[in-house]
């Protein structure tokens, strides 16, 4: 027993120091800001009576001041050079001083997190990404969302599969994401069947010297809607999206096109009838850079459901994005997640993601100093559909001026001031709604590493 006990030793003792040993290097990244934030007005109704009418009733439309901050932190575990474990959380994503939202299941607009858990800590990635001989794997909790050009990009962390390969200047990326789990688990204790919503992706990306051009195709197939007892169907659609990016000297051009098609299948029998699916996007923007000068100009444009075809939706399903912010005010995602949407009357409301709408913006710069970046722009946008009993489109002008100090090489603050002069359409249906002007005044100071 004694002999037999010694060689199991010595063979334990062999084992260990024939074991590779792996080193384990982690990386960090992220951002820290803190900013400041007054609203003049906190909705585009200036009254809640008829003008002529004695204003007996006056909207509550008061101005706000207030602090907020973020956390974002990524982390990369290199277990081997081809193989790392990639996380990312928010912490203390919160008003200074203010209450803590109440703690609910529904997940905030781009985290994996409730609200509540943002304003402690929420992870939003945990995902495995291995380089292998025949491409990069992916697989986890990660971003979706994002194509091509920052235009119509909303991120949100998903479930997601991944795989990528280059082929010289080409580069090919298959995914396929989980949008919505609505099977039978410990935490979902129905009896639905087929009621999840997939989504499929192929893109292709041709990378020159100076630029890439791509396309991506995306298949969605939700099926959250067909347990409902009214009207129950089943949506399919793809969402085709070209792009490109390109310098052309001192230029630099981008643009997008998105185009979504497909269909609401009802599933009751015919008692209600398909609905076709047709939704278009855009947006071309050039800036050319003279060094201490720079000028450009956007425009963009998110078609609008017209409320006199009810077997077709021709808006709605497709926006600008909450990751595109072109004005401070207008479809400003920060503006709106902190501050709230800016309501009108019948439900009209300057939030954030441009939808039905037709956007031009002029803007440009100087860099008096290599520190120092100050620039102003003036947009105008309209609606390009008019919901039912609208009497106007016009969403209004924006004028913006922005100054940024680049205090260290990842120290910078901003300073922003924006002012929208409210176009008739926040009136909605009656011409004798009043409505008003707004403007905002933000600074900023941010933090990567």
């Amino acid at each position: 027993m004694k002999r037999f006990t010694v060689i199991l030793l010595a063979l334990g003792i062999v084992a260990a120091f024939s074991t590779t040993v792996f080193a384990l290097d982690v990386k960090f990244s992220g951002e820290f800001y803190a900013a400041g934030m007054y609203l003049d007005k906190t909705s585009l109704n200036k009254d809640s009576y008829l003008k002529g009418t004695p204003p007996a009733i006056v909207a509550s439309n008061v101005s706000t001041a207030f602090y907020y901050q973020r956390l974002r932190v990524r982390t990369e575990f290199i277990i081997t050079p081809g193989l790392k474990l990639i996380t990312r959380f928010d912490a203390m994503e919160r008003i200074w001083g203010a209450n803590r939202s109440a703690p609910g299941t529904a997940l905030a607009a781009d985290s994996a997190g409730t609200r509540a858990e943002n304003e402690n800590i929420a992870f939003d990635w945990a995902y495995v990404e291995y380089k292998s001989p025949i491409g990069i794997f992916s697989a986890g909790y990660m971003n979706d969302g994002s194509t091509g050009t920052i235009f119509g990009n909303s991120f949100g962390a998903k479930g997601r599969i991944k795989y990528s390969n280059s082929y010289g200047p080409v580069t090919v990326n298959l995914a396929y994401t989980k949008e919505r789990e609505a099977s039978r688990n410990a935490v979902n204790a129905v009896n639905t069947v087929d009621a999840d919503n997939d989504k499929y992706g192929i893109e292709g990306v041709f990378r020159w010297k100076g630029g890439r051009a791509g396309l991506n195709v995306n298949y969605y197939n939700y099926a959250n809607t067909r347990p409902q007892l009214v009207g129950p169907y089943r949506r399919n659609y793809f969402l085709i999206t070209p792009y490109v990016m390109a310098k052309l000297g001192p230029v630099a051009v981008q643009g997008e096109f998105n185009y979504l098609t497909g269909k609401d299948k009802s599933e009751n029998g015919g008692l209600t009838p398909d609905v076709t699916l047709e939704n278009y996007s855009g947006w071309i923007d050039a800036t050319a850079d003279f060094k201490m000068f720079y000028a450009g100009g956007s425009i963009a444009y998110v078609s609008g459901n017209d409320p006199g075809t009810a077997d077709k939706n021709e808006g709605g399903l497709i926006n600008g994005g909450r990751d595109w912010n072109p004005c401070l005010i207008m479809w400003n995602y920060e503006r709106t997640n902190w501050a709230g949407a800016l309501a009108g009357f019948d439900a009209a409301a300057q939030d954030t993601g441009m939808a039905n709408g037709w956007f031009f913006q002029l803007r440009g710069g100087v860099r008096p100093v290599p520190e120092l970046d100050v620039m102003a722009s003036v947009s105008y946008a309209n609606a390009d559909k008019k919901p039912a009993g609208y009497l106007y489109n016009a969403y209004g002008y924006e004028v913006d001026l922005t100054a940024t100090y680049k205090i260290t090489n990842n120290l910078s603050y901003m300073l922003g001031f924006g002012y929208l002069f409210a176009g008739d359409y926040y009136k909605g249906k009656l011409d004798t709604n009043q409505i008003t002007n707004d403007y905002l005044v933000v600074n900023k100071l941010t933090l990567t590493f």
